[in-house]
């Protein structure tokens, strides 16, 4: 049992050891030693800390979870929580064009899906409407930028279960990542349901003899165990290439390793805003440009969705969710 096994083991019951360590060697056979340690290192640290301890940003709003219930009661003094919850049940479908010069023609009209902050286990009525909405759309892949759990810590089984009702509505294959929500403990059962997990990884799309590339990395927001370096090697730049990351954050080090088109969230497009959407914030140690929809840097073109759930509490004002599907013509 290595060091990160012991040290785990410690921690839970002795009846639950032996089917830990089997998910913690199974971790490290898939990821090796490094990343599994630094992963599982910071999600031992448990309270993924509100301030410092981690992450690009020191304040990690998201980890107050006392916050919760002041802002709820807050939003029901003042009338505005039924209207907020019906907000973030109201999830819209964006066409969003994409033209590049280095798109193949036989890509012509190749429909992505993109789904991001999902959140499957805090609000039934919001992963309903994702799943009927999933199951109508027409569409050639899907990919997902993280954060299926609604908690940054604590049980996964919520969000595997509902993880694996959306698997049964996706045709064809789906790749996903991690974000900043999710446990690497939730890596083998979604590779089992038939995600296809990029941890630092890529994938070629192919289509009539032409290839397209996805690059994908681990959560840079919280965890910083992305590589974009690693989850690139190997691949003929020359070609279409995009990046799914979890939050928008790595742009500039995504735009300067050649990547065309940068897909993510995170942001959830500040979820609560300003009338007009000017988001209160973004959670992010980013510029506004890049926090919401299209955007570009340099000679990489950005999307960055306002996502399909909520987090903190199932309400959104001024920023409707969207699951958001990219048609790709040579341009």
């Amino acid at each position: 049992m290595s060091d990160v096994n012991r040290t785990l083991a410690r921690s839970i019951p002795e009846t639950e050891i032996h089917d830990d360590a089997d998910l913690l060697t199974r971790l490290e056979q898939r990821l090796g030693f490094v990343h599994a340690r630094q992963r599982l290192g910071i999600e031992q640290d448990h309270a993924q800390r509100v301030f410092g301890g981690g992450g690009i940003n020191f304040f990690h709003p998201e980890n107050w979870y006392s916050m919760q219930t002041l802002m709820r009661w807050t939003f029901k003094l003042a009338g505005m929580y039924e209207w907020g919850r019906r907000n973030a049940r109201n999830i819209q479908v964006t066409h969003n064009p994409v033209r590049h010069r280095k798109i193949p023609a036989v890509f012509k009209g190749f429909r992505l899906l993109h789904l991001t902050d999902l959140h499957v286990d805090m609000d039934e009525a919001i992963t309903a409407r994702l799943l009927e909405i999933t199951g109508s759309l027409e569409y050639d892949l899907c990919v997902i930028t993280g954060d299926y759990r609604a908690q940054t810590y604590g049980p996964e089984e919520g969000a595997l279960e509902g993880m694996r009702r959306l698997r049964e509505r996706l045709r064809g294959e789906a790749y996903a990542i991690f974000g900043n929500h999710d446990s690497i403990r939730m890596l083998p059962p979604l590779e089992d349901m038939g995600y296809r997990m990029l941890m630092n990884e890529s994938a070629l799309i192919e289509r009539e003899g032409e290839k397209i590339q996805i690059v994908g990395v681990d959560d840079p927001h919280y965890y910083r165990v992305d590589n974009l370096q690693m989850a690139a090697q190997g691949l003929d730049m020359s070609r279409y290439t995009l990046l799914l990351s979890h939050t928008p954050e790595i742009f500039k080090q995504a735009a300067h390793a050649g990547i065309d088109l940068m897909l993510c969230g995170h942001t959830h497009g500040g979820q609560v805003c300003l009338p007009g959407g000017t988001a209160i914030t973004l959670d992010s140690d980013c510029p506004r440009f890049v926090g919401r929809g299209n955007w570009r840097w340099r000679d990489m073109d950005g999307y960055t969705s306002t996502g399909a759930g909520s987090s903190l509490l199932p309400v959104r004002f001024n920023c409707p969710p969207e699951v958001v599907v990219h048609t790709f013509y040579p341009g």
